[in-house]
C-alpha cells in the first residue's frame, strides 16, 4: 500500500467505503499494528518550555481521537471534524459557538425532541431567541430572519418522520444573508448524504448511531471548516464534552463497516417498508423510498440510499402498540438507532414525550405511531416478527 492511499485531506480520490477503513491513519510500517491501539493515557509527557500543542484527553488532540477525526473530516469531505462526548454535545456546543446573547436562531421546527428542549429552554435562558419554522414553506426561512439572525437549523432525513428537506433553497439564504447552515444528519449518516456538498456549513452527527452502529458507544461529531471546529473545540473543553479513548477507538472501529452496513439497512428498510404497505393493520408506512411518500421525487434526487428509519401508524392508534410490542421476538423495544441490531420505539414515550398529542400529531407524529431502526438481521426475518406481533 502506497503512501497515497492514505491521504489526509478530504480532495483525496480514494471512495468512501475505502476511506471507512483507511482514512486518516498513518501508512503502517513493519512491526506496527494493524489495528489501531488504544492509547489510554489521559496525559502525555511534555518537552520542557512553551510546548505549541499540549496532548491532553479533554484538547480532543490525542491518538486516538487524532485518528477518527481526520477520518470524519474525510468522509463528510470537511477541512477538520471534532468528536464530542454525546450527539447533544455536539448540538450544543456548535450552537454556543455560534450565537451569543442578543442573537438570534431560526430552526426548523421538525427536529428531535432533544434539540428542541436546547432550543426553547437553555437558549432563550442565555439571552439568544429562536424561531421555529415549518421548513416546507417556501417563504417561512425568509421570513423569520431578523437583524440579529446568526445561524439557520435543520434536520434532514427528519427524526422520526423520515421526511427529506431540499436544503437547496435554504443554502441559497443563508449565502445571501450570511448566516451559517447547521445541519443534523444522524438519520443519512456520510454513505446517504453529505450536507456540505449542498450548501451546508456545519454538519453534526449523533456518533451514537450509524457511525459507531453497534449501540456500545455514546458520542457526538462535528464537521465543517477548521475554524468553526476550532471554535466548537473551545466550547468542549471548557464544558468537558469529550469522550474516553476507548470510546474513540470503538467509533473508530464501527466506522469501518459504515458502507456495507447501512448499505444492507438501506435494502432491508425498502422491502420491509414495501410489505408494511399491504398490511391491513398499518394505516401509513413513513419511508422515502416509498413512492406514496412527500419528498420520494426529492430523496431520490438528494439521497444515495434512502435509510434504514422507517416508521408505522398503526391502524388502531395508541392503543394497538403496546400488544404489537409486547409481541415482538426479534426487534427490539428500545431507543436509540442505527445499530446492527433492530430496534423499535415509541416517540410518544421517548425523544417527544415532552409534547402533548395533539402537538406530536402536528408535526407528523400522531399516537399509534411507531419508528423502527433497521438492523442487519435478514429483512425476511423482521417481516415475519412483525407479521405475527400484528396478528
Amino acid at each position: 500500500m502506497s503512501d497515497d492511499l492514505l491521504p489526509d485531506s478530504p480532495s483525496a480520490a480514494l471512495r468512501r467505503a475505502t476511506l471507512a477503513i483507511h482514512g486518516g491513519r498513518a501508512h503502517p510500517a513493519p512491526g506496527d499494528p494493524v489495528v489501531q491501539p488504544i492509547v489510554q493515557s489521559v496525559n502525555h509527557v511534555l518537552p520542557v518550555g512553551m510546548p505549541d500543542d499540549v496532548l491532553y484527553t479533554r484538547y480532543a488532540n490525542t491518538p486516538n481521537a487524532q485518528v477518527v477525526q481526520r477520518r470524519l473530516a474525510l468522509l463528510e469531505g470537511a477541512e477538520a471534524s471534532l468528536v464530542l462526548a454525546s450527539g447533544m454535545g455536539a448540538t450544543a456546543c456548535t450552537m454556543l459557538s455560534l450565537l451569543r446573547p442578543g442573537d438570534h436562531l431560526v430552526t426548523s421546527a421538525w427536529i428531535y425532541g432533544g434539540t428542541r428542549k436546547l432550543f426553547d429552554q437553555e437558549l432563550p435562558a442565555m439571552g439568544i431567541t429562536v424561531t421555529s419554522v415549518v421548513p416546507t414553506e417556501s417563504r417561512a426561512w425568509r421570513k423569520a430572519l431578523t437583524r440579529n439572525t446568526r445561524a439557520i437549523f435543520l434536520e434532514s432525513p427528519v427524526n422520526p418522520t423520515t421526511r427529506v428537506l431540499d436544503m437547496r433553497p435554504i443554502s441559497a439564504l443563508a449565502r445571501e444573508t450570511g448566516l451559517a447552515l447547521v445541519v443534523d444528519s444522524t438519520f443519512a449518516s456520510p454513505v446517504n448524504f453529505r450536507p456540505l456538498e449542498h450548501g451546508a456549513d456545519v454538519v453534526i452527527h449523533s456518533g451514537t448511531k450509524y457511525l459507531n452502529g453497534h449501540h456500545d458507544v455514546l458520542a457526538g461529531v462535528v464537521c465543517g471548516s477548521e475554524s468553526v471546529v476550532d471554535e466548537v473545540r473551545q466550547k468542549q473543553m471548557v464544558w468537558g464534552q469529550t469522550p474516553d479513548p476507548f470510546a474513540l477507538w470503538l467509533l473508530e472501529r464501527g466506522l469501518k463497516t459504515l458502507d456495507v452496513r447501512v448499505k444492507r439497512q438501506n435494502a432491508s428498510a425498502l422491502q420491509i417498508a414495501t410489505w408494511a404497505t399491504q398490511h391491513p393493520a398499518i394505516a401509513r408506512v413513513h419511508y422515502p423510498g416509498l413512492p406514496s411518500h412527500p419528498d420520494h421525487a426529492l430523496a431520490c434526487d438528494v439521497l444515495d440510499g434512502f435509510g434504514g428509519m422507517l416508521a408505522l401508524e398503526l391502524a388502531g392508534g395508541g392503543d394497538a402498540t403496546g400488544p404489537m410490542l409486547e409481541r415482538l421476538r426479534l426487534i427490539t423495544h428500545a431507543p436509540s438507532l442505527g445499530g446492527v441490531d433492530s430496534l423499535v420505539s415509541e416517540p410518544r414515550y421517548t425523544s417527544h414525550a415532552a409534547m402533548t398529542s395533539q402537538a406530536r400529531a402536528a408535526i407528523g407524529i400522531p399516537d399509534g405511531f411507531l419508528r423502527f431502526s433497521i438492523g442487519l438481521e435478514d429483512p425476511d426475518d423482521l417481516i415475519a416478527d412483525l407479521a405475527q406481533a400484528l396478528r
